[in-house]
Protein backbone atom coordinates (compact mmCIF):
# COMPACT_ATOMS: atom_id res chain seq x y z
CA UNK A 1 0.00 0.00 0.00
CA UNK A 2 1.22 3.83 -0.98
CA UNK A 3 1.25 5.58 2.00
CA UNK A 4 1.50 8.63 0.30
CA UNK A 5 4.74 10.01 2.19
CA UNK A 6 7.25 9.96 -0.86
CA UNK A 7 8.63 13.23 -0.97
CA UNK A 8 7.58 14.50 2.36
CA UNK A 9 9.56 15.61 4.89
CA UNK A 10 9.52 14.55 8.32
CA UNK A 11 12.27 15.70 11.85
CA UNK A 12 12.19 13.63 14.08
CA UNK A 13 13.38 14.26 17.50
CA UNK A 14 15.80 12.23 19.96
CA UNK A 15 15.92 9.20 17.61
CA UNK A 16 19.31 7.75 17.89
CA UNK A 17 17.98 4.81 19.85
CA UNK A 18 14.43 2.91 20.51
CA UNK A 19 11.87 3.65 19.07
CA UNK A 20 12.22 7.35 17.77
CA UNK A 21 14.88 5.74 15.71
CA UNK A 22 12.33 2.84 14.54
CA UNK A 23 10.12 5.64 13.55
CA UNK A 24 12.59 7.35 11.57
CA UNK A 25 13.62 4.31 9.67
CA UNK A 26 9.71 3.55 9.37
CA UNK A 27 8.92 7.06 7.44
CA UNK A 28 12.16 6.70 5.47
CA UNK A 29 11.34 3.51 4.11
CA UNK A 30 8.34 4.84 2.87
CA UNK A 31 9.98 7.64 0.94
CA UNK A 32 9.89 10.59 3.51
CA UNK A 33 13.09 12.38 4.06
CA UNK A 34 14.05 12.57 7.75
CA UNK A 35 15.62 14.77 9.87
CA UNK A 36 16.74 13.02 12.93
CA UNK A 37 18.47 14.66 16.41
CA UNK A 38 20.49 12.78 19.47
CA UNK A 39 23.16 14.32 21.45
CA UNK A 40 26.16 11.96 20.46
CA UNK A 41 27.30 12.28 16.58
CA UNK A 42 28.86 9.12 16.82
CA UNK A 43 25.74 7.11 18.42
CA UNK A 44 23.89 9.23 15.76
CA UNK A 45 26.05 7.68 12.67
CA UNK A 46 26.06 4.42 14.05
CA UNK A 47 21.66 4.32 14.29
CA UNK A 48 21.56 5.69 11.28
CA UNK A 49 24.08 3.79 8.98
CA UNK A 50 22.51 0.51 7.00
CA UNK A 51 19.06 2.47 6.72
CA UNK A 52 17.18 2.64 3.65
CA UNK A 53 16.36 6.23 2.74
CA UNK A 54 17.06 9.77 3.34
CA UNK A 55 18.20 9.79 7.00
CA UNK A 56 20.10 12.82 7.96
CA UNK A 57 21.39 13.81 11.34
CA UNK A 58 21.52 16.72 13.87
CA UNK A 59 23.41 16.68 17.21
CA UNK A 60 21.14 18.16 19.37
CA UNK A 61 19.35 17.86 22.68
CA UNK A 62 15.86 18.23 23.01
CA UNK A 63 15.48 18.19 26.41
CA UNK A 64 15.00 22.08 26.89
CA UNK A 65 12.91 23.96 25.18
CA UNK A 66 15.69 25.78 23.75
CA UNK A 67 17.48 22.89 22.43
CA UNK A 68 14.09 21.44 20.81
CA UNK A 69 14.00 24.98 18.94
CA UNK A 70 17.22 24.51 18.21
CA UNK A 71 16.83 20.93 16.57
CA UNK A 72 13.62 22.19 14.79
CA UNK A 73 15.74 25.38 12.75
CA UNK A 74 18.41 22.83 11.74
CA UNK A 75 15.38 20.78 10.36
CA UNK A 76 13.82 23.17 8.73
CA UNK A 77 17.40 24.39 6.61
CA UNK A 78 18.61 20.69 5.84
CA UNK A 79 14.62 20.30 4.98
CA UNK A 80 13.45 23.25 3.55
CA UNK A 81 10.11 22.47 5.36
CA UNK A 82 9.07 19.84 7.66
CA UNK A 83 5.07 18.27 7.11
CA UNK A 84 5.80 15.84 9.72
CA UNK A 85 6.87 16.02 12.80
CA UNK A 86 7.40 12.56 15.48
CA UNK A 87 8.26 14.48 19.05
CA UNK A 88 10.08 12.51 21.68
CA UNK A 89 12.39 12.68 24.40
CA UNK A 90 13.94 10.40 27.15
CA UNK A 91 11.82 9.82 30.53
CA UNK A 92 13.01 11.64 33.53
CA UNK A 93 14.35 9.74 36.57
CA UNK A 94 12.30 7.78 38.81
CA UNK A 95 10.53 8.71 42.11
CA UNK A 96 7.44 8.23 43.97
CA UNK A 97 4.66 10.62 44.43
CA UNK A 98 5.54 11.43 48.24
CA UNK A 99 9.20 10.63 47.73
CA UNK A 100 9.74 13.42 44.81
CA UNK A 101 10.46 17.33 45.63
CA UNK A 102 8.78 19.82 44.40
CA UNK A 103 11.82 21.43 43.33
CA UNK A 104 12.30 18.25 40.61
CA UNK A 105 9.24 18.55 38.52
CA UNK A 106 10.39 22.19 36.57
CA UNK A 107 13.03 20.45 34.95
CA UNK A 108 10.57 16.97 34.33
CA UNK A 109 8.47 19.60 33.08
CA UNK A 110 10.54 21.04 30.68
CA UNK A 111 12.00 17.92 29.73
CA UNK A 112 8.28 15.89 29.05
CA UNK A 113 6.14 18.75 28.32
CA UNK A 114 7.47 22.71 27.38
CA UNK A 115 10.27 21.05 25.34
CA UNK A 116 7.72 18.68 23.43
CA UNK A 117 5.27 21.82 22.87
CA UNK A 118 7.79 24.12 21.53
CA UNK A 119 8.75 21.77 18.83
CA UNK A 120 4.92 21.77 17.80
CA UNK A 121 4.74 25.50 18.14
CA UNK A 122 7.57 25.33 15.78
CA UNK A 123 6.14 23.49 12.65
CA UNK A 124 2.17 24.36 13.12
CA UNK A 125 1.78 27.82 11.17
CA UNK A 126 3.86 26.42 8.30
CA UNK A 127 1.61 23.49 8.06
CA UNK A 128 -1.39 25.26 8.11
CA UNK A 129 0.04 27.37 5.48
CA UNK A 130 0.56 24.40 3.11
CA UNK A 131 -2.85 22.74 4.15
CA UNK A 132 -1.08 20.11 5.43
CA UNK A 133 1.10 18.21 7.98
CA UNK A 134 1.30 15.49 10.88
CA UNK A 135 2.45 15.72 13.98
CA UNK A 136 3.03 12.35 16.20
CA UNK A 137 4.09 12.42 19.55
CA UNK A 138 5.48 9.78 21.73
CA UNK A 139 4.48 9.31 24.96
CA UNK A 140 3.39 6.84 27.31
CA UNK A 141 0.67 4.32 28.19
CA UNK A 142 1.43 6.10 31.85
CA UNK A 143 -0.98 9.03 30.60
CA UNK A 144 -3.93 6.50 30.84
CA UNK A 145 -2.73 4.07 34.02
CA UNK A 146 0.33 5.73 36.37
CA UNK A 147 3.18 3.99 36.06
CA UNK A 148 4.47 3.40 39.94
CA UNK A 149 7.55 5.03 40.62
CA UNK A 150 7.61 7.07 37.86
CA UNK A 151 5.55 9.94 38.93
CA UNK A 152 7.67 13.14 37.42
CA UNK A 153 6.71 11.14 33.80
CA UNK A 154 3.25 10.22 34.75
CA UNK A 155 2.79 13.94 35.61
CA UNK A 156 4.41 15.69 32.22
CA UNK A 157 3.45 13.75 29.70
CA UNK A 158 -0.71 13.85 31.23
CA UNK A 159 0.07 17.86 30.30
CA UNK A 160 1.59 17.06 27.11
CA UNK A 161 -1.35 15.08 26.07
CA UNK A 162 -4.09 17.26 27.53
CA UNK A 163 -2.04 20.39 25.17
CA UNK A 164 -1.76 17.78 21.91
CA UNK A 165 -5.63 17.37 21.84
CA UNK A 166 -6.40 21.31 22.16
CA UNK A 167 -4.15 21.66 19.34
CA UNK A 168 -6.10 18.58 17.55
CA UNK A 169 -9.10 20.64 17.39
CA UNK A 170 -7.71 24.22 16.64
CA UNK A 171 -5.89 22.58 13.30
CA UNK A 172 -7.78 20.02 12.57
CA UNK A 173 -9.82 22.36 9.52
CA UNK A 174 -5.87 23.23 7.99
CA UNK A 175 -5.41 19.68 7.05
CA UNK A 176 -3.30 18.97 10.04
CA UNK A 177 -3.82 16.04 12.26
CA UNK A 178 -2.09 15.57 15.96
CA UNK A 179 -1.67 12.52 17.38
CA UNK A 180 -0.22 10.11 20.39
CA UNK A 181 1.25 6.71 20.76
CA UNK A 182 0.97 5.70 24.10
CA UNK A 183 3.83 2.51 24.43
CA UNK A 184 3.54 -0.29 26.66
CA UNK A 185 6.81 -2.28 27.54
CA UNK A 186 9.10 -2.34 24.34
CA UNK A 187 12.76 -3.98 24.08
CA UNK A 188 14.66 -0.81 24.49
CA UNK A 189 17.60 0.89 26.38
CA UNK A 190 15.20 3.08 28.63
CA UNK A 191 13.33 -0.38 29.76
CA UNK A 192 16.86 -1.72 30.34
CA UNK A 193 18.17 1.30 32.18
CA UNK A 194 14.43 0.68 34.53
CA UNK A 195 14.65 -3.28 34.94
CA UNK A 196 17.94 -4.15 34.52
CA UNK A 197 18.07 -7.91 34.17
CA UNK A 198 14.40 -8.03 34.90
CA UNK A 199 13.30 -7.21 31.07
CA UNK A 200 12.31 -10.50 29.93
CA UNK A 201 10.02 -11.14 32.68
CA UNK A 202 8.44 -8.43 31.92
CA UNK A 203 6.83 -9.86 29.18
CA UNK A 204 4.58 -12.15 31.22
CA UNK A 205 2.52 -9.31 32.81
CA UNK A 206 1.56 -8.66 28.93
CA UNK A 207 -1.50 -10.47 27.32
CA UNK A 208 0.64 -10.65 24.03
CA UNK A 209 3.01 -12.20 25.86
CA UNK A 210 5.90 -10.51 23.98
CA UNK A 211 7.84 -7.62 24.84
CA UNK A 212 6.65 -4.68 21.76
CA UNK A 213 9.16 -4.24 19.05
CA UNK A 214 10.32 -0.92 18.13
CA UNK A 215 10.22 -1.97 14.24
CA UNK A 216 6.39 -2.69 14.87
CA UNK A 217 6.02 0.91 17.12
CA UNK A 218 7.59 2.81 14.01
CA UNK A 219 5.15 1.12 11.61
CA UNK A 220 2.64 2.74 13.83
CA UNK A 221 3.89 6.22 13.43
CA UNK A 222 4.23 6.27 9.93
CA UNK A 223 0.08 5.07 9.42
CA UNK A 224 -0.39 7.89 11.92
CA UNK A 225 1.30 10.40 8.99
CA UNK A 226 0.07 8.43 6.07
CA UNK A 227 -2.99 9.68 3.64
CA UNK A 228 -4.79 7.30 4.80
CA UNK A 229 -4.87 8.66 8.23
CA UNK A 230 -5.60 11.59 7.33
CA UNK A 231 -9.71 11.81 9.34
CA UNK A 232 -7.67 10.58 12.59
CA UNK A 233 -6.47 13.34 14.73
CA UNK A 234 -6.58 13.86 18.56
CA UNK A 235 -6.83 10.52 19.47
CA UNK A 236 -3.89 8.97 22.19
CA UNK A 237 -3.65 5.19 21.12
CA UNK A 238 -1.92 2.74 23.36
CA UNK A 239 0.82 0.40 21.43
CA UNK A 240 1.60 -1.93 24.71
CA UNK A 241 -0.20 -5.78 23.59
CA UNK A 242 -3.36 -5.45 25.34
CA UNK A 243 -1.68 -4.32 28.34
CA UNK A 244 -4.17 -1.36 29.29
CA UNK A 245 -7.56 -2.66 30.57
CA UNK A 246 -9.87 -0.46 30.76
CA UNK A 247 -12.77 -0.15 28.70
CA UNK A 248 -11.62 3.83 27.82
Amino acid sequence: MDLGLNGRRAAVAAASAGLGLAAAASLAAEGASVVVCGRDQARLERAVKGLAGDIRTVVGDVSTVDGALEFMAAADLLLGGVDILVTNGPGPSAGTAVGTAVTDYPAALELNLTSQVAMCLAVVEQMRQRRWGRIVAITSIAVRQPIAGLVLSNTARAGYTGFLKTLAREVASDGITVNSLQPGLHRTDRLRTLHGDNVDALAGTIPAGRLGRPEDFGACVTWLCSEQAGFVTGVHIPVDGGAYAALL
